[in-house]
């Protein structure tokens, strides 16, 4: 099935992080389609230089820590010199670890949050202060399935999803008078390596096969399947579009089913 057309995307700068491999890359490539010229941020810059190379030459490559503000105000410095400016923000870079609630240590909370929550701060900060200037921009932030409903194994990653939920939406309400939406996307069980990796250490904690994980997730989607990275992707391009241009703060399940409200 073929993506829909954006024409109206046509020549604009995205800013998309975490976009070395899954779900990231995808809205890259996906934008990329659209004719966005796009910089693939990530803190695994060899990663990300390929990924740039294979989407080809509207594609650039950009070193980025997003739970270090330096970090973020040279990254996107540098890609607004390099393409003379920039209009969409996808903050996407996350990360998780699994264990069980009770024995969580004080490291796996912070790393968690100064990812998934931190990295959401800042980058939507930065880049909101120049859609500010310039009276139009759209970020779309990755939430996930575990921003809607706490998920057992991933409480610290939950929390800090659920805080990427509220805080876009706080800033959609305080950015829609100037012009700039604010949205997240909330996927569910994705084919990633970051799946890959969650599977194996849900199996260790549960005592089951990783054969058993991967069917549960599959039984508790109603669509049937694991999602594709794809299946995210096209729902960012929309969202940047001007299709959904009276949509904001929303977190836009993305889910196959799993959650419905």
């Amino acid at each position: 099935m073929s993506s829909p057309n954006f024409p109206e995307l046509a020549g604009r700068g995205a800013i998309v992080t975490g976009a070395a491999a899954g779900i990231g890359r995808a809205i890259a490539v996906a934008l990329s389609r659209q004719s966005v010229r796009v910089a693939i941020c990530d803190i695994d810059h060899a990663a990300a230089t390929a990924t740039a190379a294979a989407i080809g030459a509207a594609a650039v490559a950009v070193a980025i820590d997003v739970s270090k503000r330096e970090s973020v105000a040279a990254a996107f410095a540098d890609v607004e010199a390099t393409f003379g400016g920039y209009e969409i923000l996808i903050a996407n870079a996350g990360i998780s670890t699994m264990q069980h609630a009770l024995d969580l240590t004080d490291d796996e909370w912070d790393t968690n949050f100064n990812v998934n929550a931190r990295g959401i701060f800042l980058t939507n900060q930065i880049a909101a202060r120049r859609f500010k200037s310039q009276g139009k921009g759209v970020i779309v932030n990755t939430a996930s399935l575990a921003a809607k409903v706490g998920a057992p194994l991933l409480a610290h990653y939950s929390a800090s999803k659920f805080a990427v939920l509220g805080w876009t939406q706080a800033l959609a309400r305080e950015l829609a008078p100037l012009g700039v939406r604010v949205n997240a996307v909330c996927p569910g069980f994705v084919k990633t390596g970051m799946q890959e990796r969650e599977v194996v250490w849900e199996a260790a904690l549960r005592g089951v096969d990783p054969e058993r994980v991967i069917k549960d997730y599959v039984a508790q989607t109603p669509l049937g399947r694991l999602e594709q990275p794809e299946d995210v992707a096209d729902v960012v391009v929309f969202l940047c579009s001007d299709s959904a241009r009276f949509m904001t703060g929303q977190g836009v399940n993305v889910t196959g089913g799993v959650y419905m409200t």
